[in-house]
């Protein structure tokens, strides 16, 4: 029975993120699409930033996304742990001075 469900649950699978998607409406999927857009975001200040010295850094803050696992209250409270932990570390990457990694020729 629960095969069946998901073999027709899976014909749908052309409406995922589409106006007619019947799950993509729920708080849940807002926030993920709001992740994927602030996780963008990092990559960005982390390439205009990137040195040799805060490399580390910047590793660690582009895998904070592996940090948000779960469903429902599960993921809701990775993300909190993994937001805190991000804050933390964004703090240093800023703080650090940034140098170009390469100079233009003059």
């Amino acid at each position: 029975m629960v095969a069946t469900a998901f073999g027709v649950l899976a014909k749908f699978k052309v409406l995922r993120g589409t106006l007619l998607d019947p799950f993509g409406h729920t708080a849940e999927r807002k926030t993920e699409r709001g992740l994927i857009k602030e996780y963008e975001g990092l990559l960005g200040t982390i390439i205009d930033r990137l040195t040799p010295d805060n490399h580390a850094i910047a590793v660690a803050l582009a895998s904070m996304s592996e940090k948000i696992r779960g469903y429902g209250h599960v993921k809701t409270r990775h993300l909190i742990a993994a937001k805190a932990e991000e804050s933390a570390l964004r703090e240093q990457f800023l703080a650090a001075p940034v140098v170009p990694f390469l100079k233009a020729a003059e």
